[in-house]
């Protein structure tokens, strides 16, 4: 028998197989996962960059698509400068500003806060009249004959007439006494703003026995006017806040059903905003250009 040391020894190894043809698919899923991660985080990050007009442009034209389309233009979310890019601010983009950037704010924004600003203090001032003509013991007993109101032009005081206890003597411009008072009192008050003001004399449909060819509600409402304008002064008003002194008769009447009512009579006061300020302003420019073109055309002989 012989001996086993010699036998020869045979080692069998076994390979494995089946999955071979698998073997490199994950790594195509890995890739696509991380191609839609950064694909989604692009669209958080362009999101959150856009400003409202653009996103709301995208809104729209996922919502009426073939709109956009046939209508055009650089996006349904742009400005309406014709200018892209919003000009001499190097910050603005396709005519929006970029979030983070202060944007500026429009002539005609400012413009509104301004007069926001400026009605908010004339509303004061109303509060403050009418406190006034509530603890004056001269101005409460005329506190019917006192209309206090915020118009288009700014605030305006109205002294109108009563039929028992009219301002002035009949048919002239001599002021009662207490009429005198009021305005001194209402001429210390006006002060506390710089706003200017307009002063016109009101009378009724009453006209004088000349008829308007001779001394008529026109010369009267203008003298009253003035009259008034010399108590405001007097009571303390600074020189120079009166803008305009004017007499406009029975052109406006208070009282438009009955144009000879008492209250028809009466001297207004309007403490007046800018944008009536100005309008008094251009046109008194357009007055004395008119006039100058005249005086020019008056010289050199052309008709005018």
């Amino acid at each position: 028998m012989a001996d086993d040391s010699q036998r020869p020894i045979v080692i069998k190894r076994i390979k494995k197989g089946g999955s071979a043809a698998h073997g490199g698919a994950w790594k195509i899923a890995y890739a696509d996962f991380v191609t839609a991660m950064m694909a989604f985080f692009l669209l958080m990050w362009l999101l959150g960059s856009s400003t409202k007009a653009q996103l709301e442009g995208i809104s729209e034209y996922f919502k009426t698509p073939m709109k956009v389309a046939m209508q055009g233009g650089y996006g349904s979310g742009d400005a309406s400068s014709v200018v892209k890019g919003g000009g001499e601010d190097l910050t603005r983009k396709a005519g929006q500003v970029m979030r983070g950037a202060a944007p500026d704010k429009s002539k005609d924004v400012i413009s509104l806060e301004k007069a926001k600003a400026e009605k908010e203090k004339l509303q004061e001032m109303k509060l403050k009249i009418e406190k006034l003509i509530e603890k004056s013991e001269k101005l409460k007993a005329f506190k019917k004959q006192l209309k206090i109101d915020i118009t288009d032009e700014g605030l305006r005081i109205q002294i109108v007439d009563d039929q028992n206890r009219p301002m002035f003597d009949s048919g002239g411009a001599a002021m009662k006494t207490y009429t005198r008072d009021i305005l001194r009192e209402i001429g210390k008050t006006l002060n506390e703003l710089p706003n200017r003001i307009s002063l016109s004399g009101h009378t009724d449909a009453i006209q004088y026995t000349t008829g308007e060819r001779g001394y008529s509600n026109w010369e009267l409402s203008a003298d009253r006017a003035n009259a008034s304008r010399r108590e405001l002064v007097a009571g303390g008003l600074e020189d120079g806040k009166i803008m305009r002194v004017v007499g406009l008769g029975s052109a406006v009447p208070f009282n438009k059903e009955d144009p000879n009512d008492p209250v028809n009579r009466r001297i207004s006061i309007i403490v007046m905003n800018k944008k009536a300020e100005e309008a008094i302003t251009k046109e008194a420019s357009n007055q004395v250009e008119a006039a100058t073109v005249q005086e020019l055309e008056a010289k050199l002989g052309q008709p005018h």
